[in-house]
């Protein structure tokens, strides 16, 4: 289910085009649409433009890529070991390519280039990603952009560092998409010492990517009821999740095997060396943090200065995942409902629990009957509780998250709708992109299925309530999308270490939704040079808000090499 709207027109219309970068961000982990596995990486401002029943038998394309060994010496996640420093011979001409760079997209450059489908199997076929770069531009002012005046100390001049790759999360995000709304927005002292560099995992983006559904069929999809009341919708939520998996498995074939989180982070060794960088310097946000700590524990001695913004736990299974991050959405809401009982225009009521009753209400009206919208379609519960799961990602979604709840009172659906629309980045004309096709591929390879049927989510909906009694029993159904997924998966939960590697920055958000808190305090104490830098705030993921402390921090590490103290604490 769902992802990361100024005047009428300027202010609304920006909103709605923030919301949908908010949304390509950082889906929820739970699921996308009515029964996806997902996790957008919902929003900071540097997102932003300036202003503004029974399980299916695996296929036969399901056999598994042999993974880097999960040592299996003592209970529980097993740490992931690294892979050998030498790169092994059968690899040598993909780190050997001599990729053009050429100009494209209003004054970026492009370039593509090539990666084993299977990496314990060369042989068997290639993959092309593409890649986009903004060159660092040495006259940029230290300061300007995005953390105005952090970085004016840090930088002190200085020539180019190397590359810095950045990676907005999902997964599914571009991170080309996500380089080009960003880059004249970034830090200048960033800007004039690193090439931002973005590449589009396998199966996203321009990157091979797996598309499953069409945009009508995307509409249905995305509607389906996920909290099931009686076996009529239960049935109809498993005929859904059976069509996207088949889908996806038309569309994809052998690929759907490989676009593993473990493959893009190879991947993005590959990249590396294509780009000179002896190691690999990297701001990944959401989902990016998990692909991040992957390399890092992978390539431990050519990881250079990361930041993994809006953190994920990779020791955590997909049942535990889910139901966390159930109790994320929970404490946004908490946010959200304090902040909007005290406003006169808060349609919930004047106190905190006012609010979560009359959000249930709502709920079950539009579950009965659901509303008509503007654009012809019909908001249905599960779209209208997108809607307001969007609007949890950033805190500027707030105002207009009132506005929708109020006219959804009044019968009005448009204001939830478009808010629900942006988080799967539908477009205007019916079409999607392929977010929640690649994120559901890559989720359920990474992972086993929580579930094995219906029974199972329906016994465990009792725990998810008491995470969320707002959003608990949509995010038990929704984790069913795996259990019909015809690609068996090739993960599991695990620690990452990274023994060796210079300090990790990982930052976490307080009241973040989407990767709640406690998953950047675990990754942090799991990574044996981890730095936690905390953001007491609301919203998805905290670099480049503008708060010069946190973003101060960040710019040192990036441009000297300075990690913050392990502890450090920004924000409110």
């Amino acid at each position: 289910m769902p992802a990361e709207l100024r005047s009428d027109r300027e202010r609304r219309g920006g909103v709605v085009a923030a919301a949908a970068l908010l949304a390509a961000v950082g889906l929820v982990a739970g699921g996308c649409g009515p029964t996806g596995t997902a996790t957008p990486g919902a929003v900071s401002s540097d997102t932003l433009p300036p202003a503004g029943g029974t399980p299916s038998p695996p296929s036969p394309l399901s056999a598994a890529p042999t993974a880097p060994a999960l040592a299996a010496d003592r209970p529980g996640a097993a740490p992931l070991e690294p892979l050998p420093a030498a790169v092994p011979a059968a690899l040598a001409p993909y780190y050997g390519q001599r990729p053009t760079w050429r100009p494209c997209d209003d004054g970026y450059e492009c370039t593509s280039f090539k990666v084993p489908l299977d990496y314990d199997h060369p042989d068997a076929g290639d993959l092309t990603l593409a890649a986009v770069r903004a060159p660092a531009v040495p006259g940029a002012a230290a300061g300007s952009g995005s953390g105005a005046g952090a970085g004016a100390g840090a930088a002190g001049g200085g020539g180019r560092i190397g590359s810095l790759l950045l990676n907005p999360g999902g997964p599914g995000a571009s991170a080309i998409e996500y380089v080009e709304g960003v880059a004249r927005t970034y830090d200048g002292g960033v800007r004039a010492r690193y090439d931002l560099v973005g590449v589009d995992p396998r199966g996203v983006g321009r990157s091979a990517p797996v598309t499953c559904l069409t945009g009508e069929r995307m509409d249905a999809y995305t509607a389906v009821d996920i909290t099931p009341d009686d076996q009529a919708e239960i049935d109809a939520l498993v005929a859904a999740a059976k069509e996207f998996a088949e889908g996806c498995r038309r569309s994809a074939g052998d690929r759907l095997g490989h676009l593993s989180t473990v493959e893009a982070a190879r991947d993005l060794d590959v990249l590396r060396a294509l780009l000179g960088d002896e190691r690999l310097n990297y701001v990944g946000k959401s989902y990016g943090t998990f692909l991040g700590a992957t390399y890092a524990g992978l390539f431990p001695g050519r990881t250079g200065r990361m930041v993994l913004d809006g953190a994920m736990d990779p020791s955590l299974d997909a049942l535990a995942g889910n139901r966390t991050q159930a109790g994320g959405f929970e404490t946004a809401w908490a946010a959200f409902a304090r902040d909007c009982v005290k406003r006169e225009d808060c349609p919930l009521g004047r106190t905190e629990q006012q609010a979560g009753e009359g959000l249930a209400g709502l709920f079950a009206a539009v579950d009965a009957r659901p509303l008509p919208t503007a654009a012809g379609r019909r908001l249905t519960e599960s779209l209208a509780t997108t809607g307001v799961i969007q609007a949890m990602y950033a805190d500027f979604l707030w105002p207009g998250l009132r506005t929708a709840l109020a006219d959804a009172r009044a019968g009005d659906g448009t204001g939830l709708l478009k808010l629900s629309d942006a988080y799967y980045g539908r477009e205007a004309d019916g079409s999607y992109p392929n977010l929640m096709s690649a994120n559901t591929a890559v989720n359920c390879l990474d992972l086993p299925a929580p579930f094995s049927g219906p029974e199972d989510a329906a016994r465990a909906v009792p725990d998810f309530e008491r995470a969320s009694p707002r959003f608990g029993r949509d995010m038990a159904w929704m984790a069913l999308t795996c259990t019909y997924w015809p690609a068996r998966s090739t993960g599991a939960p695990h620690t990452v270490r990274a023994a060796g590697a210079t300090p990790i920055v990982v930052v976490g958000t307080t009241r973040d939704p989407a990767t709640p808190y406690s998953w950047a305090q675990a990754l942090a104490g799991q990574l044996e040079s981890g730095r936690l830098l905390t953001f007491d705030g609301d919203g998805h993921t905290a670099y480049g808000r503008h708060d010069v402390c946190l973003d101060g921090a960040v710019n040192r590490y990036l441009l000297g090499g300075e990690a913050p103290e392990d502890g450090k604490r920004c924000g409110a």
